[in-house]
């Protein structure tokens, strides 16, 4: 372990009112060694640098005031301090906040996390400042997703719908939903996640006005993320939300400038990552998440309208550099009930793979994140390995091209908090190990 002491005196953490060492477990004590796999290898983008390329995706917990009437609406708890912090505690680079809606009727249930109060002293910004401190004082990194879930909102927590032996059940406004609020690119029954059902509302179609709103909603909430001091912002654009349902001619079918061509559909996303932009400095690292296939290739709805597949993805691949977008964080699906996938190890591996390829084939740098049943510390070296420029040369003379710069889990670390310690022992690195937990470690 690299020491934190100075004299006897054990050094405190900056930024926190409470004592804890300054810690910074998952650091590789030798991270230039040769024998040092990628994975514990730093990672630095733009301004910020990793110490691990192990990451935290972002989990939602449904965890939050559902009270629309309440200052504390959407806002992080105690709870995502002992959630979020015990992952970075225990070694994680980057530790992911679940998805936060920028607008009231962007959240997925109503007890979802939010980021639109403005306002320094706002319940949201103190909430997430809160997460944060503990984050930074743990050496770990902080990103959070920035999210609407569009015609999937004013849906109740899924442990509550489970009770009913349904995936989903509204949540109608004596639950603190919003029923009549529900938006997407189209609307109607006809747009409802699986027309017919009774487990989403129908949206209505956003204006054109409302769709320049969402635009500047997600520059705002940048902002204020950064002022809580977030070290990275994601943008959700995967999994049928709102974004994603632009993208997609399935979901997507507007007539006005946000609809129609390839340009058109991909017009607000481009639109938000320039809001964002310019609403964070410079130096922060901005990732997007997409899902790089719909899963519909052969399915009748593909056939009638068209989907969101890979060569989408490596089109909008290819303009990343351009919108200054530094990672893609690959995941897929979920945007319509007849997606045909056989979940697997490399399902979505894969896809990061091919679209990594694609992007360095086109003499591109963005950085590609893996994510989706990663579970054991050689497949996560594996992903990697070589993705580092010290150790791409050795990589590709022994036939090994990394199919991602960063691997991103979420599901696992929920069983296994202290996956990078274990990964760190099975993969025989010395890693620093954050103090209280050192006796049970080392």
């Amino acid at each position: 372990m690299g020491s934190i002491f100075q004299s006897p005196r054990v050094v405190k953490a900056e930024g926190v009112p409470y004592f804890t060492p300054a810690n910074n477990g998952g650091a590789a004590l030798h991270p230039e060694d040769p024998s040092t796999p990628t994975l514990f290898r730093p990672l630095r983008i733009r301004d910020v640098t990793l110490k691990n390329r192990i990451m935290v995706a972002p989990m939602c917990t449904y965890s939050t005031e559902s009270d629309p009437d309440s200052p504390a609406v959407g806002a992080l708890t105690d709870f995502h301090i002992a959630h979020l912090g015990h992952f970075a505690a225990k070694g994680a680079g980057l530790v992911i906040i679940e998805a936060s809606a920028v607008q009231p009727n962007g959240r997925i249930s109503p007890n979802d996390s939010g980021i639109w109060q403005e306002g320094t002293d706002s319940e949201q910004i103190k909430g997430l400042r809160r997460v944060v401190d503990f984050a930074h004082s743990q050496g770990a990194k902080v990103g959070i997703q920035l999210a609407h879930a569009g015609r999937k909102a004013s849906t109740v927590a899924p442990w509550l719908s489970s009770q009913g032996k349904r995936s989903s059940i509204k949540a109608d406004e004596s639950v603190g939903g919003w029923p009549s609020n529900v938006v997407g690119p189209s609307g109607g029954e006809e747009n409802i996640w699986a027309p017919g059902d009774i487990k989403y509302w129908p949206p209505r179609e956003l204006s054109t006005a409302e769709v320049e709103e969402v635009v500047r909603a997600f520059g705002r909430s940048a902002k204020l993320a950064i002022q809580a001091g977030v070290d990275i912002i994601e943008i959700h654009a995967a999994h049928g939300y709102l974004l994603h349902e632009f993208l997609s001619p399935v979901t997507n079918r507007r007539t006005d400038r946000y609809g129609g061509s390839f340009e058109n559909r991909t017009r607000i996303l481009r639109e938000v990552v320039a809001a964002i932009r310019a609403a964070i400095p410079t130096g922060t690292p901005l990732f997007l998440r997409i899902s790089a296939t719909e899963w519909l290739e052969e399915q009748p709805v593909a056939a009638q309208t068209g989907s969101w597949d890979m060569p989408s993805s490596i089109q909008l691949a290819k303009l990343l550099p351009e919108l200054q977008v530094d990672l893609l964080d690959v995941s897929s699906g979920g945007n319509h009930k007849d997606q045909k996938l056989q979940p697997h190890t490399n399902y979505q591996i894969d896809l990061a793979g091919e679209l990594r390829k694609a992007i360095r084939g086109a003499g591109q740098t963005t950085l590609v994140g893996a994510v989706g049943l990663i579970t054991e510390a050689d497949v996560a070296r594996n992903i990697v390995q070589g993705a580092d420029e010290a150790q791409a040369t050795e990589a590709l003379l022994a036939g090994q091209e990394p199919k991602a710069d960063a691997v991103l889990m979420a599901r696992q670390f929920l069983r296994e908090p202290e996956w990078v310690y274990n990964a760190a022992k099975k993969l025989n690195v010395p890693i620093s190990v954050a103090w209280q937990f050192a006796r049970g470690v080392l």
